[in-house]
């Protein structure tokens, strides 16, 4: 607490000995510089909302990356347990590859090597004349929900409630078939409110070729997909051997005992190994989760708007580096410390509770 007090003292006597003060009004101010990424912004936009933009930028990738490094760790883990000689060396190889390598290099390597190499949107990827990959990212199809959403969503949830609730006490129907019926009829009901409504509840919204790119439809840019990639495949690496180390610590006597008991391979996998190797898995995939959503900020070497990067254009700009810096620190914080109560509140979920 000392320590802590005195470095808080420095700093205000250095700010006033620089005429400067403490203090968040200048997020007021026009930012006056351009975000080409994330949601509608202009240059006439207040700091303020600069640092928004930039916050859900970084959420926005660090959301798909713990998703899909989770996804990528489990296949190198349970690749590298494989009894298939190819799936097993291959999985070594990557995972061997991608744990080396500063996670900056491997970032600028799918920018650099993959995707700048793509070619111009004029001669881009066409995938179902849906689907566009080029330099600039991929474009890809959007929803677009009308009014009449709200209204059909309610509808099939009540038909689908009340089948289920009507037919819940039929001693005579088998019990799998009143959760089908109850699908089947939101479904039915669903198809009517498209047919007979002025406008569709959800609409798809292709993109279009014009003279300057695509229009309509969503785009991920070359620089959140490099990132994306680049989080992916370190993250990925370092979680595929967490996946690995778990499932070698559960006891041999437990695959033993459910082949005794005549389970199959997969139903010993589904049943016996995942639960056993998650409880083990999950503490350290936390910290893992964490690193990935703190390694974002190697955004700014690829020139994608998250937050760390639009803060320091705002600090360049207003000279104002210690209330920023405090800004992208809470943000950083209140990200991690949710994503470690949420996998906090799922281990607590899946231990084993023992007297």
């Amino acid at each position: 607490g000392v320590a802590f007090a005195w470095l808080v003292r420095n700093m205000l006597t250095g700010l006033d000995k620089a005429g400067l003060s403490l203090g968040f009004n200048f997020l007021s101010n026009t930012a006056g510089f351009g975000i080409s990424e994330g949601i509608r912004y202009s240059p006439t936009d207040p700091y303020f909302k600069a640092l928004i933009v930039g916050i859900i930028n970084t959420v926005w990738v660090s959301f798909f990356g713990v998703i899909l490094a989770f996804a990528l760790g489990m296949i190198l883990g349970i690749a590298r347990l494989s009894s298939n000689w190819l799936a097993k060396q291959l999985s070594k190889i990557a995972t061997e590859i991608f744990r080396n390598i500063p996670i900056l290099l491997i970032i600028i390597f799918w920018y650099e090597a993959v995707l700048l190499p793509l070619p111009g949107v004029k001669e881009s990827y066409s995938f179902f004349n849906a689907f566009f990959l080029s330099q600039r990212g991929i474009y890809f199809p959007s929803l677009t929900a009308s009014v009449w959403l709200i209204p059909t969503a309610i509808a099939v949830l009540l038909v689908g409630w009340g089948t289920r609730f009507f037919l819940k006490d039929r001693a005579d129907l088998p019990a799998g078939l009143v959760p089908l019926l109850s699908v089947l009829g939101g479904v039915a009901i669903a198809a009517v409110c498209w047919a007979i409504l002025p406008s569709a509840p959800i609409a798809v919204d292709v993109p279009t070729e014009t003279n300057f790119g695509y229009r309509g439809g969503w785009q991920f840019s070359a620089e959140f997909l490099a990132l994306l990639l680049g989080l992916v495949t370190y993250t990925g690496a370092y979680i595929g051997e967490i996946i690995r180390g778990a499932f070698m610590a559960v006891p041999k006597g437990q695959i033993e005992a459910a082949r005794a008991l005549g389970l199959s391979e997969l139903s010993t996998f589904r049943l016996v190994l995942v639960p056993q190797a998650l409880r083990i898995a999950i503490p350290p995939m936390n910290t893992q989760f964490a690193t990935l959503i703190k390694n974002s900020t190697l955004a700014i070497a690829i020139g994608y708007s998250d937050l760390f990067n639009i803060g320091g254009t705002i600090i360049n700009q207003s000279g104002r580096s210690v209330e920023v810096f405090a800004i992208i620190m809470s943000s950083y914080l209140i990200m991690n410390l949710t994503v470690s109560f949420g996998m906090n509140w799922f281990n607590e979920r899946v231990k084993l509770v023992e007297r």
